[in-house]
């Protein structure tokens, strides 16, 4: 049924502001959080096309073209929601964008092709603005051999957004779900954990000092990494390029962009499993442990909970652990477990700690 059938258009704003006045009343979107409201809004996203092989609910979507598929993806940033032009060069923001949506499409073991990219921007944009942004998507596409193929462009009355869309490919039997995993499955990841989050902290701290102070020239001595980590991460293109190499095919896998525990959680929903998380193990670089004893944070959080690594997570065999154990990139966080053991963190001292996703969500404003 037509719910707006012989309604007249000049009602139907009313309508739709009494609907959201009951809606608040009842639910916020600030309650169901990112994912809950992401799964609300796609209940009924059942796919009809039978070239549809994966719709809503992993790193990309997966459409079938024979031989290959085509993996879809998409991301967008919001200025003062994602990202603040007080710290932010538009250059690295334009490559920071590119970049995370390559991610997503590694993440999947494929390989990206083509981008879209869709801008919204304000008045207070000058040209050269808007080439300096373009000239860091040019540079990713260029370090990652993808193509920018088209878009849209738009004005904001807010500021600026910018959506981009990446389109990969890969063999069907290549591609790697995030419902793989199995109970006894080795739990991995690549590179190290919490440097963004902390990279963030560093250049918030200095943005205050420079809003109370203005002549105050930022500290920043010492902690390029972390900086780059957040300002310009880099997608895992080599470490999939290392699967190949070594003959191994991931039994799941997602990048790391809402913090570890987020992400860990997101695989054992998928896979219908549990795992174990040894805290000791989860890898860290010597700048995110300095600057997280700097800000009295435990670094231990910061990796869980930050969010914005752009590493890969991923589970194996056990019979592919020679395989890996000699790469000085890849390292053994966990094992995957039964269902009913629940996903858990094993302190230092042995004590289990049930996960709990306490990542980034920016739809709640607490």
């Amino acid at each position: 049924m037509d719910i707006f059938a012989g309604t007249s258009i000049y009602f139907i704003p009313f309508y739709l502001k009494l609907t959201m006045s009951q809606n608040t009343q009842k639910e916020t979107i600030a309650s169901l959080g990112e994912f809950g409201l992401i799964e609300r809004i796609t209940r009924q996203a059942v796919p009809q096309q039978p070239g549809t092989l994966k719709g809503v609910g992993d790193d990309a979507a997966v459409i079938d073209f024979g031989e290959e598929v085509a993996v879809v993806t998409s991301d967008m940033l919001t200025e003062g929601v994602h990202f603040n032009l007080m710290y932010v060069p538009l250059k690295h923001l334009g490559y920071k964008a590119v970049v995370v949506n390559l991610s997503d499409v590694y993440a999947m073991n494929a390989q990206p092709r083509q981008i879209t990219v869709n801008l919204a921007i304000s008045a207070k944009f000058t040209l050269e603005a808007v080439e300096e942004l373009y000239a860091g998507i040019h540079l990713a596409c260029q370090r990652y051999g993808v193509d920018l193929v088209g878009g849209d462009t738009t004005s904001s009355l807010t500021g600026l957004t910018i959506s981009i869309t990446a389109l990969g490919s890969a063999r069907r039997d290549e591609l790697v779900y995030r419902s793989g995993a199995r109970p006894n499955d080795l739990l991995c990841v690549s590179g190290d954990l919490g440097g963004a989050y902390l990279g963030l902290q560093l250049l918030e701290r200095e943005n205050e000092v420079f809003k109370v102070n203005p002549q105050a020239q930022p500290k920043l001595e010492g902690y390029d990494y972390i900086l780059e980590r957040q300002l310009k991460p880099e997608a895992r293109r080599d470490v999939v390029e290392a699967f190949k190499k070594m003959g191994i095919r991931p039994t799941s896998m997602i990048d790391i962009s809402d913090g570890l525990s987020s992400e860990i959680l997101h695989l054992c929903k998928a896979s219908q499993v549990g795992c174990h998380l040894y805290e000791d193990k989860i890898p860290m670089d010597r700048q995110t442990r300095q600057m997280a004893e700097e800000f009295h944070i435990n670094p231990l959080v910061a990796a869980l909970n930050g969010g914005e690594d752009y590493e890969l997570l991923f589970t194996l065999p056990l019979a592919d652990h020679d395989k890996i154990k000699n790469d000085p990139d890849i390292t053994v966080i966990g094992h995957m477990t039964a269902a009913g053991e629940g996903a858990n963190l094993v302190a230092a001292g042995g004590a289990l700690i049930p996960l709990v996703a306490q990542g980034w969500n920016h739809l709640n404003k607490k």
